[in-house]
């Protein structure tokens, strides 16, 4: 892939496909994980609102937004490189903005940058129909040599 490259290899239900047949722990007690769209550099998914993704409080927990986040990173660095089941999270950073709304989670990754080995990119948190995100993450994945 050259750096001027940034045409998808992958559309949203190729992606979705994929997911399904290499993760399909994904969806263990239902789905609630969606590859919405896939764009150069960018990926978007929704977490439908469920009880078994709330903390006590009634809210969103944090390692569902985190899931949400890591799979919207992955979503689009493989929306660019085609179906590579390993490349993997290597950091993950987060920030949490605010409490989600009672809603479905949507988050928007891109990438910052899409080298040969590594990919960093950044993901926005937000309650579905709501403006202000809810979390920030950043995180970086090793991409496998062989591809």
């Amino acid at each position: 892939m050259t750096l001027h490259d940034t045409t998808p290899r992958m559309t949203a239900a190729q992606l979705e496909a994929f997911l399904d047949e290499v993760f399909p722990q994904l969806h263990s007690g239902g789905r609630t994980y969606f590859v919405e769209e896939v764009g150069p550099m960018t990926a978007r998914m929704r977490c439908d609102y469920h009880e078994k993704h709330l903390r006590p409080g009634g809210t969103i927990s944090g390692p569902t937004m985190m899931a949400l986040a890591d799979l919207a990173l992955y979503a689009a660095i493989l929306g660019q490189i085609g179906p590579v089941a390993l490349a993997v999270t290597t950091s993950l950073s987060f920030n949490f903005l605010r409490k989600p709304a009672p809603a479905a989670l949507i988050g928007e990754a891109r990438l910052l940058k899409l080298g040969k080995r590594l990919a960093v990119g950044e993901v926005s948190l937000y309650s579905q129909g709501e403006s202000e995100m809810v979390a920030h993450a950043t995180g970086t994945y090793s991409i496998p040599a062989e591809r």
